[in-house]
């Protein structure tokens, strides 16, 4: 079943209109205060918006734009909502807190216990089954949260940064788990981890201020972002600006480089580049490199083995040693100079 969703939010300055394809995985992407925890909400059931519809297949969860307004409580809606806290009953065991949804829609007790026994199973938890919430790590919690949404049969399964409270040694296995769960599975994941989005997700969706800023297949927003937040997540510099025939017009000056798509002269077009590829000048060097950026920098910090030097909108990855040579502090005036060949350029 496919998902088809369109809501406004005065309050919260928030209008979004999605689609998804049955058996999809789509990935919110987004700064803080972007909307994405808003957008499950509504769809989960747990906000009403001032307007707008959403449907799972043929099945209405809500419809506000008609003259008779219809809202489906959140238990009748067919989501399973999956937050950063594992959330489980305190009181019931680990099969008894996955064997609960099952019985809230009228599974008779033995049936609900097997079918929370197989998602035990498939979140490799089985063997934790009498244990109760406390005695569990954060990994293991969050495993048998997974099992508890998935045991309720959900149509969509909407999950809220479901690796932010694990640590690194846990991540990577939630990671697998989901992977392996969400194939073929309606599900919407909120994160801000580009792994997730690469590993888990067909397509992607990037919000800022209440709106989608950009939507398209994973791998093809992140190798041609349009928006900042998305070239950062990609590990990009990003500069927007206007095609010209010899490359893109860009508040830092001319950018030249491989085109992907025919730019005419006149429309607004990105260059998108890495760190990496920019070497730092406190003078023009010899010779004519094809992209010469004047900037002023801004921060420096470390980024692995290199130092990122950052100038508004331009980052450049160089060697602590690079770094003591030439002196940079934030106020420098300095050149960013990168080839022609390692810059994309493309329309937006």
């Amino acid at each position: 079943m496919g998902f088809r969703f369109e809501a406004a939010l005065a309050s919260r300055n928030f209008e979004v209109a999605l689609d998804m394809a049955p058996g999809q995985t789509l990935a919110v992407l987004g700064p803080n205060g972007a909307g994405k925890s808003t957008l499950l909400a509504i769809i989960a059931g747990l906000l009403r918006p001032d307007s707008g519809s959403a449907r799972i297949g043929e099945r209405s969860l809500f419809d506000l734009g008609s003259t008779r307004p219809a809202w489906l409580a959140p238990h009748a809606r067919g989501t399973a909502l999956l937050a950063q806290e594992p959330l489980l009953f305190p009181h019931l065991s680990v099969l008894e807190n996955v064997a609960f949804g099952p019985r809230s829609t009228g599974t008779p007790g033995p049936k609900a216990r097997a079918l929370a026994r197989q998602w035990l199973a498939s979140t490799d938890t089985g063997a934790l089954e009498s244990r109760r919430p406390g005695e569990l790590s954060g990994g293991q919690a969050q495993r048998v949260a997974v099992a508890r949404a998935l045991a309720a049969g959900p149509d969509l399964l909407l999950l809220d940064e479901p690796m932010a409270a694990l640590d690194i040694h846990a991540a990577p296995l939630m990671r697998r788990l989901l992977k392996h769960v969400l194939a073929g599975r309606n599900a919407i994941i909120v994160t801000h981890d580009v792994l997730d989005a690469l590993m888990l997700a067909d397509a992607v969706i990037v919000m800022e201020h209440g709106r989608i800023t950009e939507a398209g297949a994973t791998r093809e927003v992140l190798n041609r972002p349009r928006s900042r937040f998305a070239a950062g997540l990609a590990g990009l510099n990003l500069l927007t600006g206007t095609a010209r025939a010899e490359g893109i017009e860009t508040r830092y000056g001319l950018v030249s480089g491989a085109a992907e798509e025919t730019l005419s002269p006149g429309d607004p077009a990105a260059a998108a580049f890495r760190p990496s590829a920019v070497s730092v000048y406190l003078d023009p060097p010899h010779g004519s490199p094809r992209n010469l950026l004047r900037a002023t920098i801004t921060d420096l910090e470390p980024h692995g083995d290199a130092i990122r030097v950052r100038a508004g909108d331009l980052a450049a990855d160089i060697t602590p040693a690079a770094l003591a040579d030439l002196g940079l502090v934030p106020g420098t005036q300095a050149y960013f100079v990168l080839k022609a060949t390692a810059v994309t350029l493309y329309g937006t």
